[in-house]
């Protein structure tokens, strides 16, 4: 019998506390046909004959087709050097620098990555990152609702939905209001949204590129937003930013965005990091860790952690933020990778995503309809004419993993297809995608 310390009723008043009536309410979003009804575990086995079954079951992983997925996740290419120096021991076993003079190396790396992540978005302080994407969303939202002292977000359509299921799960139990513009088209009415958002706002969540790909200049937005004391909150993709107007240059008050692209693999969706970056006078209600350079009492260069009253080992329930860690090997990855591209290179492979996803659209738009109105990144939306499920399942079967399902997330998209180009698409790969195609729809 496993141990416990709870009696029957400190978990009914625990229950109580939280308004479930039992545990099995605390898992009531998990869809009953997910639930395992029971594990059947076999019997004990060797070594070699659990690694030969878990071998058989990866095998049915289909590795081979040609990339087209987006989404938040993409097939980038990653050197080779990032997997090299990122695996050395010093790295991966560096967890936790709570002790400044054993871990230098790492508490450097983490600075770096820190400098490197505020001259990508422009913004003046950043912290050693955050889980992913969609938590460092959800702690800028906090972050707006803690300096405005106001209880409303409002969150933009064109954001990605996954990410704004996070926000909502975070925010619930905190009295706060977390409303999401209906979606019209690939990008909100910046006039509506100025009519709609008064002063009891806390902030305003956009995303560029949006999660249909689409691009805008969020500035004389963002400055009709700031007469009204509202925060604007970006969510931006790193690789964008090679290219594009940095969130800083539109007057972004809060940044995030998920780390993935910067030299991290799609592994069947993660590990990832968070980015979370914001202006210097906001930096003490920015949550998670934080790298400070100082001097030691031979005043030479050191680092340390800083501000870390914010975490919840020190502060508990007043904590600005649960997240007291990082995903320190992932940031070191970005950091490795990011070094190794250099300014120029960065925006070199900024230009290639643009380039080649303009280029598969342009050819795309003359047999299908392209669902965007604005200028479009690295991905677009595509309308055919099927299902959108039964279009990938086809084009799956040729070789392609052909995008991404929208009608998953959205009402009457049951036949649009976001379709993501990266760098190590191909020009051949992007003719024979369009054939493959036409194929289908024939």
């Amino acid at each position: 019998m496993p141990y416990t310390p709870h009696t029957s009723h400190d978990i009914e008043a625990m229950n109580a506390t939280i308004g479930i009536k039992n545990e099995d309410e605390l898992f009531s979003a998990i869809p009953q046909e997910l639930r395992a009804k029971s594990f059947n575990l076999p019997s004990g086995k060797s070594e070699f004959e659990v690694f030969e079954e878990f071998r058989q079951i990866a095998s049915q992983n289909n590795t081979a087709n040609i990339c087209f997925l987006g989404g938040g996740y993409y097939d980038h290419i990653i050197p080779a050097a990032v997997d090299a120096l990122s695996m050395r021991s010093e790295f991966y076993t560096a967890y936790t620098p709570y002790q400044p003079e054993a871990s230098q190396g790492t508490l450097q790396a983490l600075y770096e990555y820190q400098s490197m992540i505020c001259e990508l978005t422009g913004m003046e302080c950043t912290n050693a990152s955050m889980y992913d994407g969609g938590s460092a969303m959800a702690e800028a939202a906090l972050m707006a609702v803690r300096i405005t002292k106001r209880k409303k977000i409002l969150i933009d359509s064109g954001v990605n939905p996954l990410y704004i299921q996070i926000v909502k799960t975070y925010l619930a139990y905190h009295d706060l209001s977390v409303e999401v513009l209906p979606l019209q088209s690939d990008l909100s009415s910046f006039d509506e949204i100025q009519k709609l958002v008064d002063e009891s706002y806390a902030g305003f969540i956009y995303q560029n590129p949006n999660f249909f790909g689409s691009i805008a200049d969020y500035t004389k937005l963002i400055e009709a937003l700031h007469v009204k004391g509202v925060l604007a909150i970006a969510s931006t993709y790193p690789i964008s930013l090679g290219l594009l107007k940095t969130p800083a240059q539109m007057g972004a008050d809060i940044v995030c965005a998920d780390g993935q692209s910067l030299g991290n693999p799609l592994s069947f969706g993660g590990p990832s990091f968070g980015i979370l970056a914001t202006k210097e006078k906001y930096i003490r209600n920015l949550p998670g860790r934080i790298v400070g350079e100082t001097l030691d009492r031979n005043a030479k260069r050191a680092f340390v952690l800083t501000l870390q009253a914010r975490e919840q080992h020190i502060r508990r329930d007043k904590a600005t933020s649960n997240i007291c860690s990082n995903q320190n090997l992932m940031a070191l990855r970005a950091t490795i990778f990011i070094s190794l591209l250099g300014k120029n290179g960065f925006e070199e492979l900024a230009k290639l995503n643009f380039d080649k996803a303009n280029y598969l659209k342009n050819e795309l738009s003359s047999f299908v309809e392209i669902y965007n109105t604005a200028p479009t990144f690295n991905e677009f939306v595509i309308t055919v004419p099927m299902s959108a499920g039964e279009f990938i399942q086809k084009l799956s079967a040729k070789g392609y993993f052909a995008g991404l399902n929208l009608s998953k997330f959205y009402t009457g998209f049951d036949s649009k297809v976001l379709v993501s180009v990266s760098e190590k698409r191909t020009k051949e790969q992007m003719d024979n995608f369009v054939q493959a195609i036409k194929e289908v729809l024939a």
